[in-house]
């Protein structure tokens, strides 16, 4: 007499029938799948033992419930991406979440090369210079009136021009008199330091630092005789033909200042009246 042959759960025999057979012993296909089946996320029934099986995240799918949240398409066998739990293709990701390029109006996909700027997303080929219609890809480039520009073509055509050197100025710069200079060109007339970031001032339209628009044209005090260039504040007195520094206006005798009080003129001297009176 031949030994059973049981399912071993439900005890029931398993001659002339299929059976799976697990490391317990053999199960009947009914007790195998209420057993050891998984129950599908989406539809929430068992996923028969001759069902194809998709796992995903900790969670089991039918074959044909795997599909996209927003078109229901399968992605079996296609790429796919999760969002917010949400299972989407591709097609669906990018349509709702994928930057679109300013310039093609084309989707820009994921993992493809892109070029982000201002808060616009181009494809890296799409970005190009408006001038050579050249891709300008990795390299420096400089905005203009919305358009972008390679430095080569920029500097050849639409850089300014500094107006002692007369070559392009692409950066930083001085304006004088409504024209560029480079920083290095703007030098005084006289001694030829840099005059950027300095005060100055002007004779004939040409630029002079203090020393030497001092030097050369201001007038100079009859006390110190340094030259009275007014910057910073600095106030003088004239009489005559002759100006003094405020600090330098004294009597020429006791040194009292004479700012503001009348005095007496004597040759080249100036007095008090104290001091005239003692003579």
């Amino acid at each position: 007499m031949s030994e059973p042959f049981d399912c071993d759960s439900c005890k029931e025999s398993l001659y002339g029938r299929k059976y799976i057979q697990m490391e317990e012993g053999p199960y009947c296909i009914p007790c195998y799948d209420s057993l050891f089946a998984n129950t599908c996320d989406e539809c929430k029934e068992i996923i028969g033992h001759d069902c194809r099986e998709l796992y995903y995240e900790n969670r089991h799918y039918h074959e044909h419930c795997f599909r996209c949240f927003r078109c229901d398409h399968s992605l079996a066998d296609e790429p796919f991406t999760c969002q917010d739990e949400e299972l989407l293709c591709n097609d669906c990701y990018c349509n709702e979440f994928s930057s679109k390029c300013i310039s093609c109006e084309k989707t820009v996909m994921p993992g493809s090369r892109k070029l982000e700027y201002n808060g616009q997303t181009w494809h890296e080929h799409c970005f190009i210079c408006n001038s050579c219609q050249q891709p300008i890809g990795s390299r420096s480039f400089i905005p203009e009136n919305q358009n972008h520009y390679c430095i080569p073509c920029y500097e050849s055509k639409l850089a300014p021009r500094c107006t002692h050197c007369k070559k392009s100025l692409t950066k930083g710069g001085v304006t004088y008199r409504d024209e560029p200079w480079h920083k290095e060109c703007f030098v005084c007339t006289g001694c030829k330091i840099q005059l950027a970031g300095q005060q100055f001032t002007s004779q004939d339209e040409k630029p002079y630092c203090i020393k030497c628009f001092g030097n050369l044209y201001a007038k100079k005090c009859a006390g110190c005789t340094k030259p009275i260039t007014g910057f910073g504040g600095a106030k003088y007195v004239s009489f005559e033909e002759r100006h003094w520094h405020h600090s330098c206006f004294n009597c020429s005798r006791c040194s009292t200042s004479l700012v503001g009080k009348g005095f007496i003129p004597d040759n080249e001297d100036i007095l008090c009246r104290a001091c005239n009176t003692d003579l």
